[in-house]
This record gives structure tokens, sequence and C-alpha cells, in this order.
């Protein structure tokens, strides 16, 4: 009788234990496929900006007031595109070429009848000179420059006198751009870039013997690729 109690008690504890690790091993299996249930894998796509790469070059729409003559009241709001392109000596500084092509209308400086009303006029830009990494982190970077050249001024009037219109003659002249990049990182490799100048041309009216001196606002927004070459 003694063992026949025995052999029942043991039967009892063996079937609790068998449950217990039964209900415990439910509960896991239950709870393992939710435990990676909303798990966030962070990514940082500014991770690899490094301000090391040897070039880089960027294309931007771009716009240009200027006046297209000594005596022309009405500015010229031209639009066009900005190319330019970097070579990096070191990590602050570097040299930049840009080429840069602007056509629009102007107002006519003259009340001549047979004067033409709004005739289109370009300008080209070609330009060179050094360039400065300013204050800059992984996000973007503010960068200087001051570039030295010339500026092809066209006046689209046919074989009417360009000075019937009191406009410059076609002609290339000294030209000068001082301003910079405001970057904007998106990538290691592409940057949202904004470009803010002062462009500085000399041109002349041999007809009149009139020179002028304009300073005018320029502006480009765009994006930039920099290689993976490095310093």
């Amino acid at each position: 009788m003694r063992n026949s109690v025995n052999f029942t008690a043991v039967l009892a504890a063996v079937a609790c234990l068998a449950l217990s690790s039964g209900t415990r091993a439910q509960a896991q299996s239950t709870a393992s496929p939710t435990a990676g249930n909303g798990t966030y894998i962070s990514s940082d796509p500014l991770s690899g900006v490094r301000y090391d790469n040897r070039y880089d070059v960027s294309l931007g729409m771009a716009y240009d007031h200027m006046k297209a003559g000594a005596n022309v009241l009405q500015g010229a709001n031209l639009g066009g595109l900005d190319l330019s392109a970097s070579y990096w000596l070191f990590k602050h500084l570097a040299v930049e070429g840009s080429g840069r092509a602007y056509l629009g209308s102007s107002g006519a400086g003259t009340t001549n009848p047979s004067a033409l009303h709004g005739p289109f006029v370009s300008q080209y830009l070609f330009v060179a000179g050094p360039e400065w990494l300013g204050p800059h982190n992984k996000h973007g970077a503010v960068i200087a420059h001051a570039m030295f050249g010339g500026s092809y001024f066209d006046a689209h009037l046919g074989n009417l006198p360009p000075a019937t219109e009191n406009f410059y003659y076609n002609q290339m002249a000294p030209a000068a751009i001082v301003g910079g990049h405001i970057d904007l990182n998106r990538s290691a490799h592409w940057v949202f870039r904004v470009t803010p100048d002062a462009v500085m041309t000399h041109y002349t009216m041999p007809a009149t013997n009139v020179s002028q001196f304009d300073v005018n606002f320029a502006i480009s927004v765009g994006a930039e690729y920099k290689f993976s070459k490095k310093l």
C-alpha cells in the first residue's frame, strides 16, 4: 500500500514538472516572435560625408541681372545655366572654374519708334580663381570664391546697330565674380548647392566713347557631385 502511495506521489510530481516546463516553453515560443517586432535599425546617409575629395563639379539653374547699356534704365533679368568645377589643393583651398550662360529680354534705352521693345540679350562668363572652404560639418558647408576672367555680351539685334537701343556693342570684356556656395549635403557624394554672387563687368560703347563698370547680382541653384578620389 505504501509503495502504491509513493508511486502515485512520484507520478504526480513528474506530471507537475512536465506541465510546468511545457507552459514555460510555450510562453517562450510565443514571446520570441514578438521580440523582434518594432526593431528600428538606424541609418545615417550623411555618415560618409568628408571634405577630402580631390574633384567636384556642380550644375545649376542660374539667374543674372545686368544692364544692356550704360544709359539703359531698365535692367535685364536673364536666366541660364551655371557649370562649375573645383580642384582641391588642400582641405581648405581649391582652384575653381566656372562657365555661365544667360539669356533674357531687356528694356530699350531710347524712345526711338524704330527701337525694338523687349529685345533679347545674352551674357556669357568664363572665370576662374581661388576657392576657400569655410565653416562645415556633415550637414553642410559655406564656401567662398573670387574668380576673374572675361564676359561676352551679345545684343541679338541682327542688322540693327546696338546704338539704336543704347546697348553695348557685342564684345568681350573683363569680368569678375565674388561670392560663394551654400552647400547642403544629401549623401557622401551629392550636395544641394545655392550660389549667390556679385558679378562685375566692364563694357564699353565705342560710338559714344562711354565705358561703365557694372556690379550686378546673380544666383544659381542646383546639385554638386563630389568624386571619390581623395587628397
